[in-house]
């Protein structure tokens, strides 16, 4: 078995075991989310020893030469000895500015930051009530348009960190932000390539971002965006998408529900998301697609937009992971 050194303490690394699993189980206090390699809430450094390649996917190359690691993702094959990075330095402080009720379960959350920070709409941050509880976000603003970081916050019921938001947080109040990482976001190049955009729950905010991004940029190909939600009271932004459509040619807007309400608007559509994607784009190669979500749903997208014609490298996802 390994050895895995962590603030002078010597713990063994059971088979199999990532560093982080083993320091929880000792009672150490990580940092931590979604436990799948996605949020980098987990982020440590190695001060010896050698990293997994697999435990610095999705990382910067400036943060792999230091040695940086996900540690849920980090399955030691060698002693390591690990601590927890300066992660001040890559943090921005930040000043909530509004704080907005978009459903009965979103939040729409802006901040300012104190320095400018540079993103593309449709990344993700992490946002850090304190040093220990932090969770992920898509931006939903775009930069160079918003003055502020615009977030689409979904309400979970018993949720540390939404709680805290919903309950507690308050324009003025300062929390830190981490800097931005992901790929999904709009690129310029090929103005005329077709996009679908489809997502469910808050997997809208950065598909809004993206949207906003390709609209803003003069994009000529044709937009797809499909929202999915359990009924009307989750698409939304509905009526601001059904504006954009009405006044963007190339610019198409599907909602649809699991379950249709009594009164809802014409265009929402009572219908399987999966399906209505597949009827109204049933040959994607060539398009750029973007999924955002729950992380089954994107999981089944790939798959079937792979299967109907789609190149891997025109995929891209967000899997949410709600905590």
């Amino acid at each position: 078995m390994t050895q895995l050194k962590y603030k002078d303490t010597v713990y063994t690394v059971p088979d199999g075991s990532s560093v982080l699993d083993t320091l929880l189980d000792n009672g150490e206090d990580i940092p931590n989310s979604c436990r799948a390699g996605a949020c980098q809430t987990c982020l440590m450094q190695a001060t010896h020893g050698k990293v997994p390649a697999a435990a610095q996917n999705g990382l910067k190359d400036t943060h792999k030469a230091k040695n940086f690691f996900l540690a849920c993702s980090c399955v030691p094959q060698d002693d390591m000895e690990v601590c927890l990075p300066d992660v001040e330095k890559l943090k921005f402080a930040a000043t909530v500015t509004e704080k907005n009720k978009l459903s009965d379960n979103v939040i729409e959350l802006k901040l300012k930051t104190d320095e400018p920070l540079k993103y593309y709409a449709g990344q993700f941050v992490t946002l850090w009530r304190d040093d220990v509880l932090g969770r992920n976000y898509s931006l939903a603003s775009l930069p160079h348009v918003d003055d502020e970081l615009i977030f689409h916050i979904r309400l979970i019921e018993n949720g540390q960190f939404t709680g805290w938001v919903a309950d507690e947080l308050k324009v003025g109040d300062r929390l830190h932000v981490q800097e931005p990482v992901g790929d999904c976001f709009y690129t310029q190049g090929n103005p005329e390539q077709s996009i679908q955009l489809i997502g469910t729950g808050t997997g809208l905010a950065p598909l809004f971002g993206i949207l906003r991004d390709a609209l803003q940029s003069g994009h000529t190909g044709e937009i797809h965006l499909f929202h999915g939600g359990l009924d009307a009271s989750g698409l939304y932004l509905h009526d601001m998408l059904t504006h954009l459509a009405e006044h963007n040619s190339n610019f198409y807007y599907h909602p649809c529900v699991v379950h249709a309400n009594e009164g809802m608007a014409s265009n929402i559509i009572e219908a399987d998301l999966l399906e209505i994607v597949s009827q109204t784009v049933s040959s994607p190669a060539g398009w750029k697609s973007y999924l955002c979500g729950d992380p089954e749903i994107v999981k089944k997208l790939r798959k079937q937009i792979f299967m109907a014609g789609s190149s891997m490298n025109d995929i891209y996802s967000d899997p949410f992971v709600y905590s």
